[in-house]
Formats: C-alpha cells, sequence, structure tokens
C-alpha cells in the first residue's frame, strides 16, 4: 500500500465538522453538525488536513521567510510585514484557529469517543493531539490546554507552561501506543490519510515525535530528555524509514495550501530564492539548490543558467526590475508553475527521523552509529529530489567531522539543507533550539535592533480581545521556554 498519497479532498472537508466545528471560540456544544456524535473514523482526516493547512501553508511561510530558504518578492509586498518582523497580532489568528477550532478540538472528539472497536483511531488521534501540541507551543510558547477544549463551558481558558504542554506531548503519545498495541479496534482504512490505518507505521510515527520532542527540551531539560530518550530506546523502537505526508491532486480545491493561497492572491509569486540558503548550497558545490529553486533562461530562452539568482534576505527595496528565481513547484511555492499544487506537506520526512537519531547517538542517549545514521540522512534528502552527486557531496563539503566539536553542527545544518521548502517551520525552530545554521543573517529589511531575530509568533488578535486569562503580548524576540540558545 502506498501510504503517503492520500488525496486530500479539502473541498469536501471545508464543509465538513472540522471547519464549522465552533461559531465561538473553543465552542463545540453551539455547532449545528453536533461533531460530538460523528464517526470518529470519519473526523480523522479533518484533523490530518488541519495539520497540512498548519503546516503546509502559514507556518510554511513564517518557516520559509525566518529560516532564510526564500525572501519577500522585490515585485510584490504581500509577505514584506513577515521578512520585516514586523508582524501583527491579527497575524496569527488562523493559525491559532486552525490548530485549536480544527485540529485540537476535532481530535478530542475522538477521544472523547466510545472505546473499543474506535480504540485504534483513538490512538491515532492522540498522537496528532500530541504532533500539534508541539507545533503550537514551538510557535507560541505557553498556551492554553486543560482548559481550551471543554467546549462552551470555558472560552476564556488558562495558559499554561511550555514544560507542562511538553509533559503533555509525552503522555498523548504513551496514550495513544498503548491504544495502537491493543488487540481492540477497527482501523480506519483510507480515512487516514497518511499511513492508510497501518498500526506499525503510526507507532514509527509515535517514536519519531518522541525522540524529536526529547530532543528539542534537551538544553533545558537534558535529565528529563535523557531519562526520555533512553526509556525510548529500552524498548527496542521503531522509526519513521518513509515520508510521513499528505499529497494533492491539481483539481481546485484539492490542491497542496500554499499554492491554493497563491492562486487565492492572483497567482503573485510572494516568495524568491534567499541568498542565504543558495550561496550555502552553491559554496559547498550542493546540486540540491537546482531542484528546490527555478533557475533563470538564457536569452535564447532555453538553455538554462547553471545558478539560481537571488536576493539578499530582506533586499528587496528598490529590486522590482531584477530577475529572482522562484522556488520550485516540487516545494509548492512556484504560483506560475501548476505542478506546485501537488506538491506534499511533510509532517516529518525520512531526513529528519534519521538527523534526530544521529543527534540521540551523538549524545550518548540513544544506539546506532552517529556517521551512517548522518549518512542516511543526507542521502535520503539527495534521493528524495533526484539529485546527482551525492557520493563526492559525501566525500568533501558534506562529509562527517571527525572533530566531535563539529559533529552536532554538521547534524542541524545537514537537517536545515533537507527540509528547505518542505519542512520550512521545523527548519526555522531547529535553528532556534540550536542556533544552526550558524550562517543566518538579520533581514536587510528588519525593524529590531541590530542582531535580533524573532524568536517566536505573537498570540492572536481573538486572544487579546476575548480571553480573560490572555498572558500579555510577548515580543517576538523573546525566546520560548526551551530556546536558551
Amino acid at each position: 500500500m502506498n501510504k503517503n498519497i492520500k488525496k486530500f479532498v479539502f473541498a469536501a472537508l471545508v464543509g465538513s465538522v472540522a471547519f464549522t466545528s465552533c461559531n465561538k471560540y473553543l465552542d463545540v456544544n453551539e455547532n449545528p453538525n453536533n461533531p460530538e456524535k460523528v464517526e470518529p473514523n470519519l473526523l480523522l482526516p479533518t484533523v490530518e488536513a488541519s495539520l497540512s493547512q498548519i503546516v503546509g501553508n502559514q507556518l510554511q511561510v513564517y518557516g520559509g521567510l525566518w529560516a532564510q530558504y526564500w525572501t519577500q518578492a522585490p515585485s510584490s509586498s504581500q509577505y514584506q510585514t513577515i521578512d520585516q518582523y514586523n508582524i501583527k497580532n491579527t497575524a496569527t489568528d488562523r493559525i491559532w484557529s486552525t490548530i485549536y477550532r480544527s485540529a485540537l478540538n476535532n481530535a478530542e472528539i475522538i477521544i472523547n469517543s466510545e472505546r473499543g472497536a474506535n480504540n485504534y483511531t483513538i490512538g491515532m488521534a492522540y498522537l496528532l493531539k500530541a504532533y500539534t501540541l508541539q507545533v503550537a507551543t514551538d510557535a507560541f510558547g505557553d498556551i492554553p490546554l486543560d482548559e481550551a477544549l471543554q467546549g462552551a463551558t470555558n472560552l476564556s481558558p488558562k495558559y499554561q507552561t511550555q514544560k507542562e504542554i511538553y509533559n503533555s506531548i509525552f503522555e498523548n503519545i504513551d496514550k495513544g501506543v498503548e491504544l495502537l498495541k491493543g488487540s481492540l479496534g477497527t482501523t480506519p482504512g483510507e480515512q487516514d490519510m497518511l499511513f492508510g490505518g497501518d498500526k506499525a507505521s503510526w507507532i514509527a510515527f509515535a517514536n519519531t515525535l518522541k525522540l524529536k520532542a526529547y530532543l528539542r527540551i534537551s538544553n533545558v531539560d537534558a535529565a528529563t530528555a535523557q531519562a526520555g530518550i533512553k526509556a525510548l530506546y529500552a524498548t527496542n523502537p521503531t522509526f519513521l524509514n518513509e515520508d510521513v505526508s499528505i499529497t494533492f491532486t491539481t483539481t481546485g480545491g484539492n490542491q497542496n495550501p500554499f499554492y491554493t493561497e497563491m492562486v487565492g492572491l492572483k497567482y503573485v509569486q510572494n516568495v524568491v530564492a534567499s541568498g542565504t540558503a543558495v550561496k550555502a548550497y552553491a559554496a559547498n558545490n550542493d546540486k540540491r539548490s537546482f531542484a528546490l529553486y527555478s533557475r533563470l533562461y538564457k536569452a535564447d530562452n532555453v538553455t538554462l543558467q547553471d545558478t539560481v539568482a537571488y536576493l539578499e534576505q530582506g533586499d528587496f527595496r528598490g529590486q522590482n526590475t531584477k530577475k529572482v528565481s522562484a522556488p520550485s513547484p516540487v516545494t509548492g511555492a512556484n504560483a506560475k508553475n501548476t505542478a506546485s499544487a501537488t506538491a506534499p506537506v511533510k509532517l516529518f520526512s525520512v531526513s529528519e527521523s534519521k538527523f534526530l537519531q544521529a543527534e540521540a547517538a551523538l549524545k550518548g542517549w540513544g544506539t546506532g552509529i552517529v556517521s551512517t545514521l548522518y549518512n542516511e540522512g543526507v542521502t535520503a534528502s539527495f534521493a528524495y529530489l533526484g539529485t546527482e552527486g551525492l557520493s563526492s557531496y559525501l566525500a568533501a563539503a558534506g562529509k562527517f567531522p571527525t572533530d566531535a566539536s563539529k559533529q552536532l553542527e554538521a547534524i542541524i545544518t545537514q537537517k536545515y539543507y533537507a527540509m528547505n521548502g518542505f519542512q520550512n517551520f521545523e527548519a526555522w525552530t531547529e535553528y532556534r533550539r540550536t542556533g544552526y545554521p550558524t550562517f543566518l543573517i538579520q533581514s536587510k529589511a528588519s525593524i529590531l535592533a541590530n542582531g535580533e531575530m524573532p524568536q517566536r509568533l505573537l498570540y492572536p488578535n481573538t486572544e487579546l480581545t476575548t480571553n480573560l486569562n490572555y498572558p500579555g503580548t510577548k515580543a517576538i524576540t523573546v525566546p520560548v521556554w526551551w530556546d536558551v540558545k
């Protein structure tokens, strides 16, 4: 079974309970569609679809510009405020709403459904809840949790610390795995757009998610991270060895969510290649840049140039006539190429899984040969993009360093190269956690003080205006809990 190409029929889901589940913040009781009574297997794809919207659209843009894969196109202005680090609270309303009203709300409805035949689907919902919570807390820091999914009973849920959120992430993963390993339950089959209901794949997903979460907190709570990872490896875990993604079709409403956004913006190309990433690829003679960015044509309109045209990060002012490479349609970010419509949204990649395992082994908390796992991570990225020159790359610029002090930097920097265009938010998050790669610069359009970079998203305006327990706006320069670098 090809588990990673479940077709996402977004047009149908838009009218479903996932996107009409409440008229007020976290209010499920007033839902005219009564989602509490919906078959859990039918709700599962709405949770997965909501995640694809969050990860594949809004957070893809923030991550793309703040990880400096992309910069604002000089001929348009759609994302100038993001490139300037000048976002307002209203900019994140949609992200927050999709996280809570769609993904978490519907996952909670599944979790609270009748046990027995639904156990496997409930187990999957626990894991999707854990994944969503990590995305939310990594983006915003402290967030509502225990009081946030109680329907209309509490419209001003209290915020909980990021440490508490991470404890909940681990608890939800454990609950999900317990149900998936049980003997009761019926798989949701094709309703599961990620794995087609395959339990073994979901357990590998859970293990990889837990490993990522423990590594995410390893700088701020090393004891918990070490104990958790060692306990995980004691179970002889399987980890993901395939991309976890949703792919799309060319049919309107079923297209890649970022491409759909660009269609709604009249096909204007709002993001272009950033010199930060492009120059790093070029310095390493890394041909992946030609798969990730669209090269410009020479005057004969036939022969491709051997370089990618870029702008320095944030250098969009006064560059209206300059020709700049757009992202390749393989990433879903090329407004002029309809192939963008079918680009996948990746929740995990094979490369990420391998690099996570390499870091765990490097710290002495996991097993495996660090250099082998590192090489497998690089190899998976080259293979996915169909890029030649892997052997020479691993023998030169991409060679795993023998100097132990440089090995973590190599792992995270290679993860950065591999995530370009597919996992932009994760790349920016790993940069915040580790400080790697070291070649990111402050945007030339920045309004912040010299040297300051974005460290979080702002809480949404809907929280500021409606939640009586709103904790106050935190500037985007304030690090989240696990960011101690």
